[in-house]
């Protein structure tokens, strides 16, 4: 399962010209919609693909089998399926290859800084014995947050509460 962003506001344009699987169609075989904003298709290689818009990114899953590289015409349908997808990717986030690996590397960062502010609160409070019941509290909370927005792939919220948690210790 892959997640890229997807530019704002483009998810509500796509949706006013038939939804994700209508754009799917322009690059895939057997599309299936599954509801406005989710589909189910194949193409060539790509023998599943299973997409949706979900908190403004583009939640994909997509199995490959690999071609006969020793059969020309299979290598060459392969290079084809592999470019309507990335064309598909282009039209369904509206960045380009290098700005999807740009913001997916923003997108781990911010769930490293988070991970790392629970780290690093939890280090400090083994180690300190004169910090308030209060400040515990709401440390403790804060993480409890982080953790949950982490796992619901909330990456910018959870960053934004593990500042909060670092600045509850400054």
């Amino acid at each position: 399962m892959e997640r890229f962003d997807v530019k704002r506001g483009l998810i509500k344009e796509i949706e006013k010209s038939g939804g994700l699987s209508e754009l799917a169609r322009k690059f895939f075989d057997n599309v299936e919609m599954i509801s406005e904003d989710s589909f189910h298709g194949s193409h060539g290689i790509m023998t599943s693909i299973d997409a949706r818009f979900e908190g403004g990114a583009l939640i994909v899953d997509v199995t490959n089998i690999p071609p006969n590289f020793e059969n020309p015409d299979e290598v060459k349908a392969a290079m084809d399926a592999r470019k309507r997808w990335t064309n598909f990717l282009d039209e369904s986030t509206g960045y380009n290859a290098k700005q999807r690996g740009d913001k997916a590397k923003e997108w781990a960062k911010k769930a490293s800084k988070a991970k790392s502010a629970i780290s690093a609160a939890t280090h400090f409070m083994s180690m300190s014995e004169s910090l308030s019941a209060e400040v515990v509290t709401k440390a403790n909370e804060l993480i409890s947050e982080i953790e949950m927005l982490l796992e619901s792939n909330e990456n910018t919220k959870a960053a934004s509460r593990g500042e909060k948690l670092n600045k509850l210790f400054n």
